[in-house]
């Protein structure tokens, strides 16, 4: 990608992994008194990531829990955690890639923010997090009921804001996400650690 002299490089960011410590191990950990074996169980039979993806498309928590605890009676009660404890799953953010956000905000670079989300999460940590409210715009996929990797949620973004993918930067820390984003014309960086993402961002030219 090379920057247009007509057009700044548009930054666009996932927050789950890559700005926001999002994992549901940081609850669920303190809820089985630390037996990681039978959380990891626990995460990969009942609360599963499938299951959790609904939400991300607009599924409420009530309705997810509901429909779960039908199969898993007997673990109700941590099955209804997910939701009524959701912002413990996030106990801070990724410090390191707030700081490249914070010096993107400074320079004036148009970001923007497309999240797999649940809606009814996203308020209570947007007042958490001021740096969330440094975007230009954001998708959150419960609000729109589609979720990544679908394309669809992209062309909200694209439409919505009026990016120009040629002249813009899709960063997400799931393959998939950056493949469909690629697709559409963005240039994609993997997000795996915030120093390989400041070296990426230079290569491309934004820094």
């Amino acid at each position: 990608m090379k920057r247009s002299k007509r057009n700044s490089v548009t930054v666009v960011f996932d927050l789950g992994g890559v700005l926001l410590d999002w994992n549901p191990r940081h609850l669920y950990r303190k809820l089985f008194n630390g037996d990681e074996a039978a959380m990891e169980t626990f995460l990969a039979e009942v609360c599963t990531p499938a299951w959790h993806y609904n939400h991300d498309l607009g599924r409420s928590f009530a309705e997810g829990a509901k429909l779960l605890s039908r199969q898993h009676p007997e673990e109700t009660m941590l099955i209804k955690a997910w939701g009524e404890r959701f912002d413990e799953m996030v106990p801070g953010s990724v410090k390191d890639t707030v700081d490249i956000l914070a010096q993107l905000h400074a320079r004036q670079t148009p970001i923007y923010a497309l999240t797999n989300y649940p809606a009814e999460a996203f308020p209570a940590t947007k007042k958490r997090f001021e740096f969330l409210n440094w975007f230009l715009g954001t998708v959150v996929s419960g609000e729109e009921k589609v979720a990544k990797p679908d394309s669809q949620i992209y062309r909200i973004l694209i439409e919505r804001y009026k990016i120009d993918p040629r002249h813009a930067v899709f960063i997400d820390d799931f393959e998939k996400n950056i493949e469909t984003a690629k697709g559409l014309g963005f240039a994609g960086i993997q997000f795996t650690s915030p120093e390989v993402l400041r070296r990426d961002l230079q290569v491309l030219g934004v820094f």
